[in-house]
């Protein structure tokens, strides 16, 4: 039998490692704050630096979702929304880097980056839900 190149629930048994799952619920929320962050620094008069710096963490997941997915064979259903995420978020930095006019796409961007996060949490939620149904796995 043939199995799926996208397939989030290959090997369901083994588990999903908790790193994953925390890189997974961090991203969106690290990428909330950023957003936040980046209306304090437009309307609230705060530095934009706290900004950058988050922007900067929020790289610890991504790269962790793209290296788990790469490296474990049981999470490589996960890597084409984990290689979308990590391009996205190297796009980002790069429009971030950029002059005003690139600077422009940066929050599109960052939405793109957003929506793929919140993808990638649900089919991950998915795989968590489906292997504490296991009979033998914690729940």
């Amino acid at each position: 039998m043939e199995t799926l190149k996208h397939d989030t629930l290959h090997d369901i048994e083994h588990g999903t490692p908790a790193l994953f799952i925390w890189s997974a619920r961090a991203l969106p929320a690290l990428l909330g704050a950023q957003f936040f962050l980046a209306g304090q620094a437009l309307f609230g008069g705060m530095s934009w630096d706290l900004h950058g710096l988050v922007g900067a963490i929020v790289g610890l997941p991504v790269l962790v979702l793209a290296g788990g997915a790469i490296a474990l064979p049981r999470l490589r259903g996960f890597s084409w929304w984990a290689g979308l995420t990590l391009i996205l978020y190297v796009a980002q930095v790069g429009l971030a880097m950029a002059d005003t006019g690139a600077l422009a796409f940066h929050p599109f961007n960052g939405a793109l980056l957003l929506t793929s996060a919140i993808v990638l949490l649900a089919k991950v939620e998915r795989r968590r839900r489906i292997t504490a149904d296991i009979p033998g796995n914690p729940k």
